[in-house]
């Protein structure tokens, strides 16, 4: 078992606990940069379509997970940064300038929507959140001079150094490369006071507001590096799919999105990189066992979002810590094996907003 004593201040300002995890992440970052040599097109795709969800995932995370806002409209900010992307790529700027104005644009529409919101919160937030992604998304099917509307709007081809990104592996290496980007900034963040001020919102709104934390203004960052992160998962989601028209940026997927949150674990980032590898895989098996399922129940209407529905009840009764918080007990099972006791791994009791104040 690995006990992580700290002599030093500055073992707080590092990014990795021991250099154990330097050496098993990048493990994981050279196995992750060999896959596309050893896979077929289309699960190194499937792979590329989970990156984009787990960049998306990690900009929600910072938002839910870490400031305890709750937002239904990020399917919104998804479809902002695939057609700020798009249309830009269309005029001719190079790719290496329309990504990063895509993730800029999404987070000045993500301020947009955290001014006006700033005193809901619950689901009040919820439906304010959820009624800006109706109006983006009536936005995209009558702007069809920009957007095409019902017809749709092909996507240019990105071209980085005069390389061409297109294909299975091109998607797949940029979203990588996006993603090794988002998590190490967000873990960064994490490390600033910006990031304590989050978690302090999170915790108690009263008492981060007795401290001198200003909840006008740490919310509304919040909001805008989280619509910043989706909208640059939006500008990759774009070459994924090749082709946008206005039903790709439905409710649903925003329920997908929180998904990622809660089931991956809330206030984790491998969470939302766990969430992210089971909802995009999810409508995969699906698909395999829908043949297998009596034929009334495997071609029932809403099949999947039926799923994603009674996962995500099922994870808030049963495993309220998701993915991530059931692989620590298990490893701390094994750790103490066989020493374990029952007792430490009982649920702690969860208190809500208003009984910590009692």
């Amino acid at each position: 078992m690995r006990y992580v004593f700290k002599t030093d201040y500055r073992q707080d300002l590092t990014l990795s606990r021991h250099p154990g995890d330097l050496f098993w992440y990048g493990l994981l970052f050279v196995v992750t940069l060999l896959i596309p040599f050893f896979l077929g097109e289309f699960y190194v795709g499937e792979l590329g379509g989970v990156f984009i969800f787990a960049i998306a995932g990690v900009g929600l995370m910072l938002l839910v997970g870490y400031t305890g806002l709750i937002s239904l409209g990020h399917a919104a900010f998804l479809g902002i940064g695939a057609y700020t992307n798009s249309v830009l790529l269309a005029q001719g700027v190079p790719f290496l300038i329309t990504l990063p104005i895509s993730g800029l644009f999404t987070a000045f529409c993500g301020v947009a929507i955290g001014l006006p919101t700033l005193r809901m919160s619950g689901l009040y937030l919820a439906i304010a959140t959820l009624a800006f992604g109706s109006i983006v998304g009536t936005i995209f099917q009558k702007w069809s001079s920009v957007t095409g509307g019902f017809d749709g709007f092909a996507v240019p081809t990105p071209y980085v150094f005069g390389i061409p990104i297109e294909g299975a592996n091109g998607v797949y290496y940029t979203s990588l490369a996006v993603l090794v980007f988002c998590i190490w900034l967000t873990a960064n963040i994490l490390r600033t006071p910006l990031g304590r001020a989050m978690v302090a919102i999170r915790d108690s709104e009263v008492s981060a507001q007795s401290m001198g934390i200003n909840l006008a203004w740490y919310k509304s960052m919040a909001f805008a590096i989280s619509a910043g992160m989706t909208g640059l998962a939006g500008a990759l989601f774009a070459h994924y799919v090749r082709y946008l028209a206005p039903d790709a940026f439905e409710v649903l997927l925003s329920v997908q999105f929180v998904t990622i949150v809660f089931v991956g674990g809330l206030g984790s980032i491998h969470g939302a990189i766990f969430g992210a590898i089971f909802v995009r895989l999810l409508p995969q098996f699906i698909a395999i066992v829908r043949d297998d399922l009596p034929f009334n129940l495997g071609r029932t209407p809403g099949l999947e979002p039926a799923l994603f529905g009674l996962i995500l009840v099922l994870v808030i009764l049963f495993q309220p810590m998701g993915i991530y918080g059931l692989w620590l007990k298990t490893r701390h099972w094994f750790q103490a094996f066989p020493f374990k006791r029952a007792s430490g791994f009982r649920r702690q009791k969860s208190y809500a907003k208003s009984e910590r104040l009692k």
